[in-house]
């Protein structure tokens, strides 16, 4: 059949156009230089300075892991590789101090979450407007971090912490003395600041900004920490393309939907039904929230922006929300999805760390999430969190 033919090729060139794009090289590039950074030993060395810093106070060391997060989801742009860099190094530390495994486990696996939203963040650059997005992550990312800092605070009161253990932990940092401490990871600490400098400051586009990071993170690693060998290269190569290349193909796979869709113009139709039956704001963002969480429970990021944006975002923009501020919230959604069965995928990563079953982890990471929906009501509803820094 002749029109079948038609449809199928323009499904497969749509698919092969659709990834031929300069800001999608950026994923690729990310995925790479975090698996650079976590053999490179660098988040250890960010973790390393935090607790140093916080250790001795009220729940000091699961605060330095949530803080490690931020940083490191400022390398990596991604929620399950901040997941596994950050988890497989610090729940073993948390664990050897007495906290509890699955608390641990928990905290580990819905902080890998700023991930997405700490600039630079791949689902951001899906989405597009990507400096703008960048500038915006920062104070949502921040805002969840903090809070996610007082959870921890008020569970180690309430269960104690083994102070004992504690105290010869950080005792060891702080016998090596600032001044050590700060050189052995003064490095790891400017991998953030030059990545979001070179988008912010103009010099690079984020997809630059992410060629500069492999390289920097490949110099760091081998030559001023010789953490990893030249030989070693090889087998993080075929790492980053056994990550990348699922996202890829699931890229390929929702770009070609999305101008399927758009063609039998499903999005317009969509649209005119919300806008018919929710006029009100308030009410229309409740229930894209409400939407999105859904979404976010059963769907990968990154193949859920692709599909939405073009269908979600006129109807955002007909009543006056802005597209950035859109954007934001739409991402701190997908990110709960990230620690919400059945498919969060923070859950599974740091599964596969600890072996406590997923279901377990969901139960000990709920409170947390509840602190997550509360940011996300504020970042919903005070568009000023998002947009302030614009």
């Amino acid at each position: 059949d002749p029109s079948f033919t038609a449809s199928g090729t323009y499904v497969i060139r749509s698919m092969l156009g659709g990834i031929d794009s300069f800001p999608l090289l950026a994923v690729p590039m990310f995925v790479l230089s975090g698996i650079i950074m976590a053999r490179g030993g660098i988040s250890r060395k960010l973790f390393d300075v935090f607790a140093y810093f916080m250790g001795k106070r009220t729940a000091g060391m699961p605060c330095a892991v949530v803080v490690t997060c931020l940083f490191y989801g400022a390398i990596s742009g991604s929620a399950p590789a901040t997941v596994a860099a950050v988890g497989s190094m610090t729940i073993p530390i948390l664990m050897e101090m007495g906290y509890d495994k699955k608390f641990s486990t928990a905290l580990v696996a819905v902080a890998g979450g700023l991930g997405v939203i700490i600039p630079p963040s791949i689902p951001f650059i899906m989405y597009g407007m990507v400096s703008d997005l960048f500038i915006a992550g920062i104070i949502p990312g921040v805002m969840i971090g903090g809070l996610l800092m007082v959870y921890a605070i008020y569970y180690c009161k309430k269960h104690g912490e083994d102070q004992e253990k504690k105290l010869a932990m950080v005792g060891k940092l702080h016998d090596k003395g600032f001044g050590r401490v700060l050189k052995d990871s003064a490095f790891a600490l400017l991998s953030p600041v030059i990545i979001l400098g070179c988008i912010y400051t103009g010099v690079a586009s984020p997809t630059e900004a992410a060629v500069i990071s492999v390289f920097y993170a490949l110099i760091i690693s081998l030559f001023v920490y010789k953490s990893i060998k030249i030989r070693d290269i090889w087998t993080i190569m075929v790492e980053a393309i056994r990550t990348y290349a699922p996202i890829l193909f699931i890229l390929a796979a929702s770009i070609a939907f999305s101008r399927v869709l758009t063609l039998m113009q499903v999005p317009q139709e969509i649209s005119a039904w919300i806008l018919a039956h929710f006029t009100n704001k308030i009410v229309l963002l409740l229930v894209l929230n409400v939407f999105l969480l859904i979404v976010g429970m059963v769907m990968d990021t990154t193949p859920a922006i692709l599909i939405l944006t073009p269908i979600l975002l006129p109807i955002v923009e007909a009543v006056g929300i802005h597209p950035i501020h859109f954007g934001i919230v739409m991402v701190v959604n997908l990110a709960i999805g990230f620690v919400t069965p059945p498919i969060g995928v923070n859950l599974f990563v740091a599964s596969s760390l600890t072996d406590v079953p997923v279901m377990e982890i969901a139960k000990k990471a709920m409170p947390m999430i509840l602190y997550f929906f509360a940011a996300l009501l504020i970042v919903t509803f005070v568009p000023a969190v998002s947009l302030a820094l614009l």
